[in-house]
């Protein structure tokens, strides 16, 4: 199972890296039967060098949206508070976190596949739900993640799909962070005569 997370890292000197990813989650309770997390981050990859030098990662689960569309668009100065039983850090606010283990690495020169045990999992906050403008702005984060290999009417005809969900649901923190993205994808659009 796949699931939107934003995993935090450390460089060597200490200093905390955000990224949204899709990771491979364990279907069941990971403490349970040596579950794995999967992180298969492509090269090259601030993640990727910071886990591999570290051995270690934290996922964290948040329904703030913002977040997501932050790391995308340049933002990426969001709270944070020590992790308890790795080096790194963890989102502050965030719903759930679980700190990870790298046990062991299968190498790809495109996107390597990290696997990891979990050490270490809490919860802080009951998970509501998402609204259908969360959805949206998830979606459109990772549109705007591929912005440079999509084509662009895939790329229009999938947001004005979105902006249904999105006009009906959102609150200020959505809309917030549609707008971040839909700056970047304003700073991408082709021009006239190069829309495919």
């Amino acid at each position: 199972m796949i699931r939107e997370t934003l995993v935090t890292t450390a460089t060597a000197g200490g200093a905390a890296h955000i990224a949204p990813m899709g990771i491979h989650a364990p279907d069941t309770d990971s403490n349970s039967g040596g579950a794995e997390y999967l992180i298969m981050p492509f090269r090259p990859s601030q993640t990727l060098e910071n886990a591999l030098a570290s051995g270690c990662a934290v996922v964290n689960y948040s329904d703030d949206v913002r977040i997501f569309a932050g790391c995308l668009t340049g933002r990426r100065d969001w709270p944070l508070v020590p992790a308890e039983r790795v080096s790194a850090q963890r989102l502050n606010g965030t719903l759930a976190h679980a700190e990870l283990e790298l046990s062991r690495v299968e190498d790809d020169p495109e996107r390597p596949r990290l696997y990891f045990r979990v050490v270490h999992e809490a919860n802080h906050a009951p998970f509501r739900g998402f609204n259908r403008a969360q959805f949206a702005v998830l979606e459109a984060a990772i549109l705007v993640s591929r912005l440079h290999f999509l084509p662009w009417s895939k790329i229009e005809r999938e947001l004005d799909y979105l902006r249904i969900g999105l006009d009906k649901t959102a609150g200020p923190r959505e809309l917030e962070a549609w707008n971040w993205l839909m700056e970047a994808v304003e700073a991408h659009r082709p021009l006239a005569g190069e829309i495919e």
